[in-house]
């Protein structure tokens, strides 16, 4: 089950218990559940209801949840994130940063100073120590979504003419850097990395740089690469009606890496998912919406392709 934001936590990002339920329900047959993006600092808040992991004080409540997921025998991981410019004064109070001023999309925020870069790179390290202390499996960041981390790789939105800036070399070097010491943070714990690999806007990040970045990453000790898209979101209209529609840029990933890839994009058909993991074209498959609206259709799925009924 990919990550997907439930709005159920508190205003201040704590578990609630109606959250807990929300994912005990969808957890009986998974293999990995990645829980929903938490936000690093308080700055980096998407939503009112977004859950955290920017305080040691929000482990007990994340200690709850992860304890649930395991009695059903599941893995259990999650998605560490900063909106960047995404994020929105009124929610935060605080003034939107970025790689740079806003050129895309939205017109409010402020370039990120050097020293506030490295000062991001510590929050993500010190979410990872949280989500581990407090039980999870596994930590996913996520570069996806055109949130901070997609925002630096992508030229649309990096403008920047420092070190953080310019070539794919640099673009790329926050979100290595944070892979790379939350990777020493988590020991041997399983680090996920959520991959914008196209962002479908002239001039953006595709799949090219996509597929370099991504050799970096899995050289870098990311131990899976879950695969989506860029600026364009989690549900690019233009893609919309496909089946598997980011598919497609998960085998291409899948064909320069040797850690597995997770393919997603509005998979409902138990016989789909299963063949294009037996074709080879990913490792995993991820189920979002079609678990939202069934929570027991990885139960359903695995009877269906055990009789074929």
């Amino acid at each position: 089950m990919p990550p997907m934001a439930t709005e159920l936590s508190t205003t201040y990002g704590e578990v609630t218990e109606r959250l807990i339920e929300h994912y005990a329900r969808r957890s009986k047959g998974l293999g990995l559940l990645i829980i929903e993006h938490s936000y690093v600092t308080l700055n980096g808040k998407l939503s009112p209801r977004q859950l955290g992991i920017y305080d040691d004080a929000l482990i007990p409540g994340l200690r709850r949840l992860t304890k649930r997921i395991h009695y059903f025998g599941m893995l259990v991981a999650i998605q560490i994130n900063h909106a960047g410019l995404e994020a929105e004064k009124e929610v935060t109070g605080k003034e939107p940063v970025g790689p740079s001023n806003p050129v895309f999309k939205h017109g409010v925020g402020r370039e990120l100073r050097p020293e506030e870069i490295e000062s991001l790179i510590e929050a993500f390290v010190q979410a990872a120590r949280r989500g581990v202390k407090a039980g999870f499996d596994a930590i996913e960041v996520h570069g996806a979504h055109g949130f901070l981390l997609n925002q630096f790789l992508s030229p649309l939105t990096n403008k920047r003419r420092d070190r953080y800036g310019g070539p794919l070399e640099n673009r790329m070097r926050f979100p290595l850097s944070i892979v790379a010491r939350v990777r020493e943070e988590i020991g041997g714990s399983l680090l996920l990395y959520r991959l914008g690999a196209d962002d479908m806007e002239p001039g953006g990040f595709g799949i090219e740089e996509a597929k370099q970045f991504a050799k970096t990453l899995a050289s870098g000790g990311v131990d899976i690469i879950d695969v989506s898209g860029g600026l364009c979101g989690s549900s690019p209209s233009q893609l919309q009606g496909r089946q598997g529609y980011f598919v497609p840029l998960a085998e291409a990933i899948k064909g320069v890496v040797e850690v597995p890839v997770i393919g997603v994009g509005g998979i409902t058909q138990p016989e789909f998912a299963d063949k294009i993991v037996r074709e080879n074209r990913v490792d995993l498959v991820a189920i979002g919406r079609a678990l939202l609206n069934d929570p027991d259709w990885t139960i359903k799925a695995r009877e269906r392709l055990k009789t074929g009924v």
